[in-house]
């Protein structure tokens, strides 16, 4: 419930009226209190309108999850749409290492696979919004990698591939992250040395 000063000072409870607005208090509740905060009546509490009103804007249960893990991976990656443009590929796994780093703070609990199985139903519907996600940021990592003028000619070949070390590299960033490890040093040094 968003709370505005009246003109003599008093509070005035102002209810959340559009989808955006419950999906940005869905996006609160995961960060305050993790994926399995997301039901009904606790997203309808949040956001100051009654139950059935919520309805109006997500007719069930697995819509409303669905849309909110599809907000947090946006929130997540919005960063993606702003990120430099990067000379050398090793400076963007580690733009990326740091931006999921930092996701998973604000978003405590959302990185493991228990994030998708809030509901059964849900589950599928959340990891293809989660691969269409990763798909769009192994992309970026590709371009970077294919425009990097450092990298050695006989670096690739049909067995090691642009595409098979992005998603190596995509999968080793992520469990890292998940580890919660403090830095990727020697996955950055061996990038170097194989690349350049």
């Amino acid at each position: 419930m968003f709370i505005f000063k009246g003109e003599e000072g008093t509070a005035l409870n102002i209810a959340v009226t559009s989808r955006e607005a419950i999906l940005t208090q869905c996006r609160r509740l995961v960060m305050n209190d993790g994926p399995a905060a997301i039901n009904m009546r606790s997203v309808a509490a949040a956001c100051g309108i009654a139950l059935g009103s919520l309805y109006n804007y997500f007719p069930s249960k697995t819509a409303l999850l669905t849309a909110t893990v599809e907000s947090v991976w946006n929130d997540i990656f919005s960063a993606s749409e702003k990120a430099p443009d990067f000379e050398r590929f090793p400076d963007a796994v580690q733009w990326l290492y740091g931006s999921l780093q930092r996701s998973s703070v604000t978003y405590p609990g959302f990185f493991t696979l228990h994030a998708f199985s809030f509901a059964a139903q849900s589950k599928e519907s959340g990891r293809q919004v989660m691969t269409a996600y990763f798909d769009r940021i192994k992309q970026r990592l590709l371009d970077v990698l294919s425009r990097d003028a450092h990298v050695r000619p006989d670096a690739f070949d049909d067995a090691f591939t642009m595409t098979g070390l992005v998603d190596l590299l995509f999968s080793t960033v992520v469990s890292l992250v998940l580890r919660k490890e403090e830095g990727i040093l020697p996955l950055l040094e061996m990038v170097r040395r194989t690349l350049y």
